[in-house]
């Protein structure tokens, strides 16, 4: 792969530089310090849910190696880490005492990463729901969203004024509908209106959390939200094909963007998904609680799909053209008589389209309807099966072309008026890539998973180039 757009662009000093992990995909410690199991150390032990039968038990070992880690985010010039925390390891049943162990952890971690010139960014919840709310209906549960309120304040109380910006949750799409329709992602569950009511309850939590996080540091305390936002347009302009793209934009964007921006759910969705449910789990008041001032949206983007109307394509767990694993479900719930078209290459190893004006086109949309609202990158990045070479590098040209190319669609974007503070590459690391195991590398650092050394990548020189300089370079190879 090859760079595709020009390079040389300058960024402004205040421009943020980061990267990004979640606490499952890193830390292992699985069942240490009392911690107790998540959805996905449930889900991930059980067979057939997980590529090679890999777990986060050990993951890269990130528990035990925080100072090495942040060793590296400091030789790389980071300015920011966007780190996730575990809620098994702060409340190891969802609700109750405090476990102290885990906190510290927490604690530390921020501490280190302040004396290391790096800003904390931390997200509430990226997945890794205790196992024994699910037990009681996890996200299906409104009980659920009221104890992740509880928790944000547990963490808002322990790291203070540490945390340069609280994000509460990470991509509640996945949870909602890969959690609960397609069940390819934990907890595994195939039920529509369970997703249906698990996208309520996320959007809840995320008011209620935001709202326990500014009670305990402040009104001005900076909240945020990161949306997995799906760039989908129709193959033709043919109504039923523009009416499959409106479908998908519906289910894939609008539920959470419009409650927690606007404070109100898009009618078409309720139209949509009337043979599922009358969402009668939308309580008086939600709506006004889910929306809570942001100081950043945050956006993770890899990827475009192309819809027509015709029939879902399902199948055996392989990704598809929608850029995640299918199943005999489709997630994208109420989207009947919708089908996504294979994307033309280059392709990463997740088997995702590269598009880098695509995010371009993302970002302007979004800042030409929420023009007060400032954007971040808060994820991207691409996954190729890299090696360690014999003179002990990782030569990735292909990952290092496709940041070149969308750090220079950001600031295309910003060039026509997009508000965008910031960007995160995912990932630092190499880890578990939830449903694909350790087969798929994201990381702009390679980790051997058997002795778990860890090798800067050649991504990783270039992108620590880039934050000294604020200049996109050429991309040498």
């Amino acid at each position: 792969m090859t760079t595709t757009l020009p390079s040389g662009r300058q960024f402004a000093p205040e421009f943020l530089w980061g990267s990004a992990t979640a606490s499952y995909q890193i830390e292992g410690a699985a069942a240490e310090d009392g911690r107790l199991p998540s959805i996905w150390d449930t889900f991930s032990r059980t067979p057939g849910k997980v590529l090679n039968g890999d777990t986060g038990d050990v993951a890269v070992d990130h528990y035990h190696r925080v100072a090495q880690d942040i060793e590296i985010m400091k030789d790389l010039g980071l300015q920011a880490y966007r780190f996730s925390i575990a809620w098994p390891r702060i409340q190891p049943t969802g609700s109750g005492e405090v476990n102290q162990a885990g906190v510290d952890f927490y604690v530390d971690l921020a501490d280190r990463l302040i004396e290391a010139g790096i800003k904390p960014v931390a997200t509430l919840y990226h997945w890794d729901l205790p196992q024994t709310l699910e037990d009681e209906g996890g996200w299906t549960n409104r009980r659920t969203a009221e104890l992740f309120a509880d928790y944000a304040r547990i963490m808002a109380e322990a790291l203070g004024d540490r945390i340069h910006l609280w994000t509460t949750l990470n991509e509640p799409w996945c949870s909602a509908f890969l959690g609960y329709a397609s069940g390819v992602h934990a907890p595994g569950v195939t039920d529509d209106e369970a997703a249906l009511k698990a996208v309520h309850h996320l959007n809840l939590a995320h008011g209620l959390g935001a709202r326990a996080v500014k009670e305990v540091l402040g009104e001005d305390t900076p909240i945020s939200i990161t949306l997995n936002t799906h760039v989908t347009r129709a193959a033709s302009d043919a109504p039923q094909d523009v009416e499959a793209k409106r479908r998908i934009d519906t289910i894939a964007n609008e539920v959470f963007l419009r409650p927690v921006v606007e404070g109100v759910y898009p009618p078409e969705v309720f139209a949509d998904t009337a043979h599922i449910t009358d969402w009668s789990f939308v309580r008086d008041g939600d709506l006004e609680i889910i929306k809570v001032p942001l100081e950043v949206l945050g956006i993770n983007y890899y990827s475009t799909g192309r819809v027509q109307h015709g029939t879902p394509v399902t199948g055996d767990g392989e990704p598809g053209p929608d850029g995640h694993k299918t199943s005999s479900h489709t997630p994208f719930v109420g989207a009947t008589e919708v089908e996504f078209l294979p994307q033309p290459g280059p392709h990463t190893a997740m088997d995702w389209n590269i598009e880098p004006l695509g995010l371009t086109e993302l970002l302007l949309d979004l800042s030409k309807r929420y023009p007060e609202l400032p954007l971040a990158i808060t994820e991207n990045g691409a996954a190729f099966y890299d090696t360690v070479t014999d003179d002990g590098r990782v030569h990735d040209v292909e990952r290092t072309s496709y940041l070149h190319d969308h750090i220079e669609a950001v600031g295309q974007a910003m060039d026509q008026g997009a508000d965008v503070r910031g960007y995160f590459v995912w990932s630092l690391l190499d880890n578990f890539e939830w449903a694909y195991g350790y087969d798929r590398r994201f990381g702009i650092v390679h980790v051997d998973y058997d002795t778990l050394v860890r090798t800067p990548k050649d991504s990783s020189r270039w992108y620590a180039d880039l934050i000294r300089t604020r200049t996109i370079a050429p991309v040498e190879g």
